[in-house]
């Protein structure tokens, strides 16, 4: 199947489009739909990741399911099914557009903040650490390197922003004033716990999960995991193999597009310029490869 740069279900009427999802209103519940659309720097791309969206969508489900039984932590996710033939009616005749890549959720109200577990040093927080030794206010020791393993991992919150604005990190008690102090410590402790059972389930089969992304949102004021997990989207995967502090990994991520962009000095601001074939079907196989260490399985 050829990518998939726009969904259309013109049953489930206005499609609230993300920078890599499309969200149809159900009534009940709503339809996610992950596209081939790749962001970079926040700026979404011109051109799509073939069967991207295909890799995040399974990926995620293949975590929220497991996350129970891997962490021991009893809590709740919006997954209701990622099988097609369980959504409404008016889904079923997109099944193409829709199969591998959809998941049907529970309507939640998602939080002000993105729950951001660094494990490793790198990316943004390697910039602050070099700055003043610090990321999102916490003091970390001196002598590290790039991409050196934490002493322990960091929950490291950041704003949402707006489609084509930048997330700002934030320290814990800034947080608190998004959220509250009772969730924002539930979503911490949640993250961490998360994070720390997925890396090491992850390092058995050979990915280290440097980083990544959390998101949770309220039903009923109790809070639930929602959007992605631990995917090369939202995440740092460096294969283990070839880990090699001091200076920047290679990737199963994302990472490699944006190392392509700045290597062409991209002014991190829309609109993103076109991708060489060679870097699009690249990203496509590191995807693809991500998805197959972690389940064992072939897209």
């Amino acid at each position: 199947m050829t990518a998939v740069f726009e969904t259309n279900v013109p049953e489930l009427g206005e499609v609230k489009r993300g920078k890599v999802r499309d969200i149809y209103d159900t009534g009940d519940s709503l339809l996610i739909v992950s596209t081939d659309r790749l962001s970079a720097f926040d700026v979404i791309l011109p051109d799509p990741i073939p069967d991207k969206g295909k890799v995040l969508n399974q990926i995620s489900l293949f975590w929220f399911d497991k996350m129970n039984e891997l962490t021991g932590i009893p809590f709740k996710n919006h997954i209701i099914t990622g099988n097609v033939d369980e959504f409404p009616e008016s889904c079923k005749k997109y099944r193409d557009s829709l199969e591998g890549r959809s998941m049907l959720v529970t309507k939640a109200q998602p939080l002000a903040i993105e729950c951001i577990v660094r494990g490793y040093i790198s990316g943004s927080g390697w910039k602050s650490y070099k700055k003043d030794g610090t990321v999102c206010g916490i003091n970390l020791p001196d002598g590290l390197k790039e991409s050196d393993k934490l002493p322990e991992p960091l929950f490291t919150p950041s704003t949402k922003a707006e489609l084509g604005e930048h997330d700002i990190n934030i320290d814990f008690e800034t947080a608190v004033g998004l959220v509250g102090r009772e969730v924002a410590e539930k979503v911490r402790d949640l993250s961490l716990g998360l994070y720390k059972a997925g890396a090491a389930y992850a390092e058995q089969k050979g990915i280290i999960i440097a980083d990544t992304k959390f998101e949770f949102g309220l039903i009923n004021d109790e809070v639930i995991l929602i959007d992605e997990v631990l995917t090369p989207d939202s995440s740092r995967f460096w294969p283990s193999d070839v880990y090699s502090p001091g200076g920047a990994q290679q990737s199963f991520d994302k990472q490699y597009v944006r190392d392509y962009l700045e290597s062409i000095s991209f002014d991190k601001k829309p609109p993103g310029p076109k991708l060489p074939k060679e870097i699009i079907v690249n990203t496509a196989n590191k995807y693809k490869e991500a998805y197959s260490k972690l389940t064992g399985q072939e897209l």
